[in-house]
């Protein structure tokens, strides 16, 4: 398989986005970037970690950290039920765990679905958005997973980059 498939080219062609809530907005990441999705699970805490890294779970055998984007973002009182799951993502070959609000489904933009970001209040600085995607009444606001993830603000570079 190819670290850098045809996707991402001016062709035309449409890149696939996996579409998940947090709050009231609908986000969107590179879906070559998600290798799994779970329903939320306990974690296990990790002492002295900042509070939007809930902890850590096993993921057969591969102890990989957990990411509360809702805390992380100041989303309001994270809530933990069915919908609530945990977006596994291979980032730069360090497996991370998201957890959101719910996913719905994978979208398919094409370049001139693809807008860019105004500068505006969202919960993300513009350095982490690639855009906004639109389709039909929908709007996916597009995240750099990639950026987002190893930002210093995360706290998640050791071992990102190596």
């Amino acid at each position: 398989m190819d670290d850098k498939p045809e996707q991402a080219g001016g062709d035309g062609q449409g890149r696939e986005f996996l579409a998940f809530t947090l709050g009231r907005e609908e986000y969107g990441i590179d879906i070559l970037k998600v290798q799994e999705i779970r329903g939320y699970e306990a974690v296990t805490r990790i002492a002295n970690a900042p509070e939007f890294i809930k902890g850590v779970i096993n993921l057969r055998g591969i102890i990989i950290p957990v990411v509360d984007m809702r805390i992380k973002f100041r989303l309001g009182e994270p809530v933990y039920d069915q919908f609530t799951v945990v977006i596994i993502l291979n980032i730069g070959g360090r497996v991370v765990g998201m957890v959101v609000d719910s996913v719905s489904d994978v979208i398919t933009l094409t370049p001139d679905q693809i807008k860019p970001a105004p500068e505006m209040g969202t919960v993300f600085s513009n350095e982490y958005l690639i855009g906004l995607g639109t389709v039909a009444e929908r709007m996916l606001i597009l995240m750099d997973i990639d950026k987002l993830m190893s930002s210093p603000e995360m706290g998640l570079n050791e071992g990102l980059h190596s």
